[in-house]
């Protein structure tokens, strides 16, 4: 089939879902203005050097990369990123009630920003607009820690405590949280319609919400950039632009 006909297709499928799971990924931002990772001008794919800042072995030991990484949340393209139409597309899919969950790799919080429920979005990897203190816990906004590196501070410590902060994320090398995980893929089950948009599916566990939603009766449609693993299994696969294809197989454009 062509493009044109497998949008049409799912299109129909989203309009014959009651419980559509959607599982979004860096190439839904990347319209955004926000560069993906992996992707042919993804962050780790031009400076390889630069994932080693997301790897928390590196940040707990090493004080230069805890330097760096603060340099580079304050440069961050997420700061001024607008949601683009493909979140708006997401919003409209949970105002008609048909969007059962979105379960989300991205820390921007562009989905809660367009307007999608926060309750709604299962943030697999956490959030860059919060905070956290590894040794007592305390959390914090973000954009009140980056005031302190605006003013001199390299590496600022928690102020309860002095421990290392850094951003509320899941850094490679750290404990995912199993309730989060659980939840994803119990969601992911319950699906009839599940659209995996802009991910690689590399990542695991969360890259087997797709075969799990898949043994559960789901149709799948994955609309990514790149190949995915699951691109055998899934029912229908898109390449090509998120924020304008997106829109057109939710309705809104």
């Amino acid at each position: 089939m062509n493009a044109e006909t497998v949008i049409e297709a799912v299109r129909s499928w989203v309009e014959e879902a009651q419980r559509i799971v959607i599982l979004t990924g860096a190439g839904i931002s990347t319209d955004s203005g926000i560069p993906d990772f992996r992707g042919p001008q993804g962050v780790w794919t031009k400076n390889p050097k630069a994932e080693k800042l997301s790897d928390i072995r590196y940040y707990m030991s090493d004080p230069e990369v805890r330097r760096l990484s603060w340099q580079s949340r304050l440069e961050h393209g997420a700061w001024s990123a607008r949601p683009n139409p493909g979140h708006a597309a997401l919003v409209e899919l949970e105002r008609r009630g048909k969007r059962h969950a979105l379960i989300t790799q991205n820390i921007d919080e562009l989905h809660q920003i367009a307007g999608n429920s926060p309750q709604r979005v299962i943030e697999v990897h956490g959030t860059m607009r919060k905070v956290m203190c590894m040794s007592c816990g305390w959390r914090g906004p973000m954009q009140e820690t980056l005031d302190r590196v605006r003013s001199g501070e390299e590496d600022p410590p928690c102020r309860l405590c002095g421990g290392i902060l850094k951003g509320a994320t899941i850094s490679f090398g750290q404990a995912l949280v199993p309730e989060v995980i659980d939840r994803a893929l119990r969601i992911a089950a319950e699906a009839d319609l599940f659209l995996s948009v802009g991910t690689s599916l590399q990542v695991y566990p969360v890259a087997g919400a797709v075969p799990a939603a898949k043994s559960a009766g789901a149709r799948i449609a994955i609309l990514n950039a790149q190949e995915t693993p699951f691109d055998d299994i899934a029912d229908a696969v898109l390449r090509g632009s998120i924020s304008e294809i997106l829109p057109r197989i939710c309705g809104t454009a």
